[in-house]
C-alpha cells in the first residue's frame, strides 16, 4: 500500500514545501497530498510553472504529489450550490485541476464544506446545482487524466452529502468516468450506519471509490485514538485496493512531524506482521 500524507499541518508550522517533502520522505511516506491553500493565501495566484516546480521539489525528495484536497477552503466566497457563483467556482476549480496536473497528481478531493452549504435554496435545488458544477469540472478533470472525487463529510461539517450512498447518487447523476466519491475514515466513522471496515468491503470493489483518507474519528491520525485500524486496513487489503492511502489529520499529537511519525508507525505495525506493505 502506498502511504501519502496531507501537507497542511506541516505548512502551518512554517515548513517550506521542500522541507515538508524531506520530512515525509524521511519518515517513510511515498507521497504528499496538497491543500491548495497551503501554497498561497489565494491559490488561484499559483501558476502552472509554480506547480511544475513543486513537482520537481517533491521528486528530488523521493516523493510524488498524488493530488489535491480541501480545494476551496481558502476561497470561502465560492459555492457549488449557489448558481450565482457557479461560473467563478468552475473557473477556480478548473485552475486547480490544471495545477494538480502540472504537479503530477491524479486525484482531486472535493470536501470544502463551507462551499457546499444548502442555504436558502433547499436540499433538492442544492443537489441539482452541485451536479451541474460537477459535470463541468469532471469533464476538465478527465481531459487532464485526473479523478475528481466528492467527499462525504460528517454532519458536524455539513448537512449536504454525509454518506457514501448519498455521494454515489451524485456520482450517478454526473455520469462521468472521472467523477467518483471517496472514503474518509473519520467522517465515515461518524456518519455511516455500518463500521468503516464494512463500508470499505461494501464499496471499494464497485468502482465508485477513487480515494481513501485515513484518520481517526477523534480527528487525529491512526494511533491517536481508539478506532480499529487493524480492521480497516484488513478490509482495504481484502478489497484489493490499489490506490493511495492518505493520512489526513485535523488534530495533532505533538508537532506536525511527530503526528506524521505516529501515523506511519501505527500503520506499519499493523501491516507488517500480516505481510502487508506500506509502499510498493
Amino acid at each position: 500500500m502506498r502511504l501519502s500524507y496531507c501537507n497542511e499541518t506541516l505548512a502551518q508550522e512554517g515548513m517550506s514545501f521542500p522541507e515538508q517533502c524531506a520530512t515525509l520522505a524521511s519518515l517513510g511516506y511515498t507521497g504528499i497530498e496538497i491543500a491548495p491553500g497551503s501554497l498561497a493565501e489565494n491559490p488561484l495566484e499559483v501558476t502552472v510553472r509554480d506547480a511544475e516546480v513543486l513537482r520537481e521539489q517533491a521528486s528530488a525528495a523521493g516523493l510524488e504529489i498524488i493530488g489535491f484536497h480541501w480545494l476551496l477552503s481558502a476561497l470561502e466566497h465560492l459555492s457549488i450550490t449557489d448558481p450565482s457563483k457557479h461560473s467563478e467556482t468552475v473557473a477556480a476549480i478548473t485552475h486547480l485541476i490544471d495545477l494538480n496536473a502540472a504537479c503530477g497528481g491524479d486525484v482531486l478531493i472535493h470536501g470544502s464544506p463551507k462551499q457546499r452549504e444548502i442555504g436558502v435554496v433547499g436540499a433538492t435545488k442544492a443537489r441539482r446545482n452541485a451536479v451541474e458544477v460537477f459535470k463541468r469540472v469532471a469533464e476538465h478533470a478527465g481531459a487532464k487524466g485526473a479523478t475528481y472525487c466528492v467527499e462525504p463529510l460528517d454532519p458536524s461539517q455539513t448537512v449536504f452529502i454525509n454518506t457514501v450512498e448519498e455521494a454515489v447518487e451524485i456520482v450517478d447523476k454526473v455520469g462521468h468516468p472521472n467523477f467518483r466519491t471517496m472514503i474518509d475514515t473519520s467522517s465515515s466513522g461518524v456518519a455511516e450506519s455500518i463500521s468503516v471496515a464494512e463500508l470499505i468491503k461494501l464499496w471499494v470493489g464497485t468502482g465508485y471509490i477513487g480515494h481513501i483518507h485515513l484518520n481517526d474519528t477523534n480527528r487525529g491520525v491512526p494511533g491517536a485514538g481508539s478506532d480499529p485500524f487493524d480492521e480497516i486496513l484488513a478490509a482495504i487489503q481484502t478489497s484489493e485496493w490499489r490506490g493511495h492511502l492518505s493520512v489526513e489529520p485535523f488534530v495533532l499529537s505533538g508537532t506536525a512531524t511527530e503526528t506524521a511519525r505516529l501515523a506511519i508507525k501505527t500503520l506499519r505495525e499493523i501491516m507488517e506482521p500480516s505481510g502487508g506493505q506500506c509502499a510498493p
